[in-house]
């Protein structure tokens, strides 16, 4: 007698296969999952609370920041100024660096393009990274990133200059408008000691607005009060002369977690 088929396996489920074909609820890239009422209820709160405080003073808006933490890490208290700015044009572009007068509250990783006396200056200051053409080498070819800020002597932006590309949209390209480039006559130590002490490099971007952490929600109020009066009063001087009329439109603080608070400026 012929030998028996072996029996077939069973058809899969309609509903298993459909289940398995159509993508998970609110998994897609880019859409967060559906907060929960009670969340949802908070928020609208803080939000109406917010809009009927209205702009306050500085340190009223710091005390209010207070009120809105919820996050169990310490939170990064952060400036966005809105400028009177027309980003179109080159010459009204803000950018400059600002050393705080109580830090920003994290360590920050500092490389330093030099060679010779400077480069032996800069490792003496703390600087994480020193390098010169062997420093180049390493970002070209291993796309070695593992630092916060890059400074650059004057003698060697001519081969810095070459890492643009790479550097450039991270911003980390060395700039003398930043303080991240050390003229000959510069003291390349006191630029390192200044970006590790918590120096907070801004940058207008293309909507003429300036953003920056400038501390820790674990900082007392008078260390907030006085880093974010250094920055506003610090930007408020690097007022392009062809920019007319109001400079700075409008301050707002928030905390990572937290939405934004209208300053009195």
């Amino acid at each position: 007698p012929a030998a028996e088929a072996a029996p077939a396996a069973p058809a899969a489920k309609p509903e298993a296969e459909a289940a398995l074909a159509a993508p998970k609820k609110n998994k897609k890239p880019g859409v967060p999952p559906r907060r929960g009422k009670k969340l949802r209820n908070h928020l609208k709160n803080i939000e109406k609370r917010i809009g009927e405080a209205g702009t306050l003073p500085l340190k009223q808006a710091v005390a209010e920041l207070r009120k809105l933490k919820r996050a169990k890490f310490d939170e990064t208290v952060e400036i966005h100024i809105n400028l009177g700015i027309d980003p179109t044009q080159s010459d009204q572009m803000v950018r400059g660096a600002i050393p705080l007068p109580h830090g920003i509250g994290k360590s920050v990783r500092v490389a330093v393009f030099a060679q010779g006396e400077n480069a032996a200056k800069a490792k003496a200051a703390g600087a994480d990274v020193v390098g010169a053409a062997d420093l180049v080498e390493k970002i070209t070819k291993e796309n070695f990133l593992e630092f916060d800020v890059a400074i650059a002597t004057q003698d060697m932006m001519g081969q810095v200059s070459r890492l643009g590309k790479v550097l450039g949209p991270r911003g980390l390209m060395p700039n003398p408008k930043a303080g991240t480039v050390v003229p000959a006559t510069g003291d390349v130590a006191a630029a390192v000691k200044e970006f590790k002490a918590g120096k907070v490099e801004y940058r207008s971007d293309k909507t003429g607005q300036v953003h920056a952490g400038v501390g820790k929600m674990s900082f007392d109020d008078d260390k907030l009060v006085a880093n974010i009066t250094t920055f506003v009063e610090q930007v408020r001087a690097a007022k392009p002369s062809g920019v007319k009329g109001v400079f700075i439109n409008g301050v707002t603080v928030s905390a990572t977690m937290s939405p934004g608070i209208r300053v009195l400026v």
